[in-house]
């Protein structure tokens, strides 16, 4: 009996040692591949910043562009502080949040040169002195929202060579230069005949530009309806249309959509509401914006007038009455810098309720200054008045 008593222990003692002995391989596994998980992504991250820090990584959405095409035109070569630079220096986390480089430097292969049956096609037509920190991306933006052909009409900084030569070599893009030929040309034009424009003729600064502008638009006119254009806009480089209420982000669509009767829309004009002193770059920089009153309710409007105005003369530091746009057709003409008209009819045009101009005003310091200094007009008074049309212009260069 003791010797088949002692036979059944192990028999009994042998399934709870092997249950132990799973469970424990077991745990030890388990313990293994939580311990694998935990390291491998920890691991496989500490690589990448270190070859990232080092400049060992190519940015993968460059690849997605054929060779030399990956940025905007006039950006191929990176300055010292753009993030295309790979050199480490001890100021690199300081230039992460502000670069030397425009805010739209890559075409990541976009599809901007438009096909032929795209409809409708969309030009708009400047008269610029600004560089290429200004110009490209706001180019670029509206060759995004389906703008296809450009007439800049440069002088200043954009006639420069360096400048105009990254422009020219822009898909649709076409550079006029305020050449003598081209004076002699507009001296002929129907435009110093008509009354509508009368009040601003050989006045100096403010009014010579806006008949320069009247001006170049007659001339685009014509380059519009050569090159195929259905809709024509006449903005300035420091505005961006804002294509709301279409079904899409887009200004074609939002044309494609206005009534087949329509001559003209209208687009109101929102002011920028500066919130910093120190700004670079606007079109990225700046968000908040003062509505137009023809998007608000009229008590909205005249019950915060005292505050919105801030003191300044007018509810708008600069122009209220929107910018608009027109399709090509016969006996098209402008009808100052802001309007276009029709010499045989009379223009059947919409305003837009939801889609807007967003106007870029006196961003920077520079800005107020550079208009100042352009016109080279004494601050005086007398001079002030004859120079400029707006109160806070006279006002702040006086």
């Amino acid at each position: 009996m003791p010797s088949h008593h002692q036979l059944h222990v192990p028999l009994r003692s042998n399934p709870s040692s092997s249950s132990s002995f799973a469970s424990l391989s077991s745990n030890s596994f388990v313990s293994k591949i939580l311990l694998l998980l935990t390291l491998l992504p920890v691991s496989l991250a500490a690589i990448a910043f270190v070859l990232q820090w080092r400049g060992g990584i190519t940015d993968p959405a460059s690849l997605l562009s054929p060779p030399g095409s990956h940025h905007f035109p006039g950006m191929a070569d990176p300055s010292p502080l753009s993030p295309l630079s790979h050199s480490s220096s001890a100021s690199d986390c300081l230039n992460l949040g502000r670069t030397s480089s425009p805010s739209f430097p890559y075409y990541h292969n976009w599809k901007l040169d438009y096909a032929a049956n795209i409809k409708p096609k969309i030009c708009i037509t400047t008269s610029t002195s600004a560089g290429l920190e200004q110009i490209l991306p706001w180019m670029f933006y509206h060759k995004v929202i389906g703008v296809t052909n450009f007439f800049l009409f440069v002088e200043g900084k954009a006639a420069s060579p360096e400048v105009s030569k990254v422009l020219k070599s822009i898909p649709g893009v076409k550079v006029v230069y305020r050449t003598k030929e081209l004076e002699e040309q507009q001296a002929k034009s129907r435009i110093w005949n008509e009354t509508w424009l009368a009040g601003f003729f050989y006045k100096p600064c403010n009014y010579e530009l806006f008949v320069k502008q009247s001006l170049n638009m007659e001339m685009a006119i014509v380059m519009a309806r050569d090159a195929g254009m259905e809709w024509i806009l006449h903005l300035d480089t420091d505005e961006l249309i804002h294509p709301a209420g279409a079904r899409e982000y887009s200004l074609r669509q939002l044309l494609l959509e206005v009534p087949g009767n329509v001559d003209m829309v209208i687009f109101p004009n929102y002011e920028s509401s500066v919130e910093r002193d120190d700004i670079k770059e606007p079109f990225s920089e700046v968000s908040m914006f003062k509505k137009n009153y023809d998007h608000l309710p009229k008590d909205t409007y005249f019950g915060n007038y005292k505050d919105s105005v801030r003191g300044n003369p007018n509810y708008f530091l600069t122009y209220g009455n929107g910018k608009s746009a027109a399709r090509i057709q016969d006996h098209l003409r402008p009808n100052g810098a802001h309007r276009w008209h029709n010499y045989m009819k009379s223009p059947n045009e919409i305003k837009l309720e939801e889609a807007a101009v967003l106007h870029y005003t006196y961003a920077k310091f520079s800005d107020l200054t550079s208009r100042r200094d352009r016109c080279g007009c004494k601050p005086t008074k007398e001079d002030v008045k004859r120079c400029f049309m707006l109160e806070f212009d006279r006002s702040v260069s006086s």
